[in-house]
């Protein structure tokens, strides 16, 4: 899970995709990159950290060019090291960056592919190196001579379709040519296009959320479709096609429930909709089978969990009061690297307001248990401030399976879920009663906003991976090499990716030193 944009525009661009990649934070705090095209020549700078750390102004003043991707880290495939911040770039056939959301599935063989085959060189463990190199290598099948055209760009789009399997929403750039975005034929990983109305002209946008649009300025036009390729030349002419047989819209399910931020539409779904659908369908729930429960008040575990839990209060006629007072300068404990780190930051991030919990009957109500470090801490948060019972609703069902497609949920015996049964989780996270919403309410809570859309990527939730192509060798081969206890032994920074920083010997001079 990553956030990436890309602008042609008609002005430099720098700014724009610095501020962009300010709002789409939420999605990565890993690292962060920016690429832009002036002319042949390509200006990057990227590292890890937040995007406010990892750009100061001399970095912003190297990036010219009225073209240019950008991207914040979330990391999943790979490890963490600055070596694997994107975007990554390639030589050949032509000046190549790309940036990507998601996760692929197939990157070993394709690895192999690239090496015995195509004759090109991977050098990290990151599955958005072989993506770039895989795009390219179609790229040099489908052009004909030093000079591209669309058509060959869907082309050779088209035979990326052919031999990546897994999540992915990427965006890239050809030196002197164009912008190149496209989405995965099930469309797990989502991107959405924009345009404004310039005095020069008009200037096109890509990013995951449309939330990116709305604060640069720029109108929503429409998401990108599975399997379909979008264009853009550098003088800001817009083509499409699809490019996959047989695609569908599968949207990850888990994008609702938390990843992304609910002031984004994504799919014409409006996510902050789909949270209050959550909480109704919860509430039903408590209704239907939990009504012996003496609850006093309702306390959201900020801050994506509010919408749920207020229109849970409102449909139980409880006192709805915000319990817990969150300590913004500590990002999100979910995407943080490390059980020790995300167990550090749960008492960093969250603070209890005692007299809201004091000799009460409280439902805490949080999107999701996954690992369950924070609902632990939560809970066991409320009863040190006072409170007489603490009741747990989870507005997603019991998290039990590895999510592949790009979110880090990397063992199976890191879920709290995984071979417990509701007793035994409420048990394990300290909770009076444990309230799970089901499966199939959270698929009609976000269909309410869509109805068209018809399946859902659930796999984290039940198992079923759209993809096809994922079996129990495969899951116990990402377990082995992403678990926590493997990212501790792998060594920081022993791989490298070709780097484009202008503005960066000094540092890593003083950095070495």
């Amino acid at each position: 899970m990553c956030g990436i944009i890309g602008i042609v525009g008609k002005n430099p661009v720098n700014q724009l995709l610095y501020d962009g990649l300010l709002v789409l934070q939420h999605r990565g705090q890993d690292a962060a990159g920016i690429v832009t095209c002036n002319g042949n020549t390509f200006y990057m700078h990227k590292n890890n950290g937040l995007v406010q750390d990892v750009f100061q102004t001399r970095h912003m003043r190297s990036l010219q060019g009225n073209a240019g991707i950008a991207h914040v880290r979330y990391p999943t495939a790979g490890s963490s090291s600055a070596a694997e911040a994107q975007p990554f770039y390639v030589n050949s056939p032509f000046g190549i960056v790309l940036g990507h959301n998601g996760n692929l599935t197939n990157s070993a063989q394709l690895k192999q592919e690239m090496f015995r085959q195509d004759l090109r060189h991977i050098n990290t463990n990151s599955d958005s190196e072989v993506l770039l190199n895989v795009l390219a290598h179609e790229i040099e099948q489908t052009a004909k001579s030093a000079v591209l055209n669309s058509d060959m760009i869907f082309d050779a789009v088209a035979g990326v379709h052919r031999r990546v399997k897994g999540a992915y929403a990427v965006v890239a750039m050809v030196a002197n040519f164009g912008l190149i975005a496209f989405r995965d034929p099930n469309g797990i990983r989502p991107l959405v296009i924009g345009k404004a109305q310039t005095e020069k002209g008009v200037e096109y946008i890509v990013a995951s959320e449309s939330v990116a649009l709305d604060v640069l300025g720029f109108t929503l036009v429409r998401d990108v479709e599975p399997g379909e390729a979008v264009f853009i030349d550098m003088d800001g002419n817009f083509s499409s096609r699809q490019c996959a047989p047989n695609a569908k819209l599968n949207p990850c399910i888990f994008e609702y429930v938390y990843l992304a931020r609910p002031d984004s539409l994504i799919d014409n779904v409006s996510v902050y909709q789909t949270r209050l659908h959550m909480g109704e369908s919860l509430a039903e729930k408590i209704k239907r089978e939990w009504s012996h429960l003496q609850i006093d008040v309702v306390i959201p575990i900020p801050d994506t969990s509010r919408p749920s839990a207020v229109q849970l209060a409102n449909a139980l006629n409880l006192t709805y009061r915000e319990g817990f007072i969150k300590n913004r300068y500590i990002g999100r404990t979910f995407i943080m690297p490390g059980q020790a780190l995300r167990k550090k930051s749960v008492r960093q991030k969250l603070n209890p307001i005692g007299m809201e919990f004091k000799g009460k009957n409280v439902l805490l109500v949080d999107d999701s248990i996954v690992r369950g470090t924070t609902s632990q801490q939560i809970v066991q948060m409320a009863r040190d401030a006072g409170a007489n019972k603490v009741f747990f609703a989870s507005a997603a069902p019991p998290v039990r399976f590895p999510n592949v497609y790009g979110i880090d949920m990397p063992s199976r015996d890191e879920l709290l879920a995984t071979g417990r049964t509701d007793e035994e989780i409420c048990k394990e996270i300290g909770a009076d009663a444990l309230i799970y919403q089901d499966l199939d309410d959270l698929v009609k809570a976000v269909q309410l906003s869509n109805p068209k859309i018809e399946v859902f990527d659930c796999s984290c939730f039940d198992g079923k991976y759209v993809t096809g192509d994922i079996d129990e060798a495969y899951l116990n081969a990402i377990e082995s090499a992403r678990g926590d206890v493997q990212q501790a032994k792998r060594p920081a920074n022993s791989i490298t990716q070709m780097d484009l920083n202008l503005v960066n010997t000094k540092e890593h001079e003083e950095e070495a030193s």
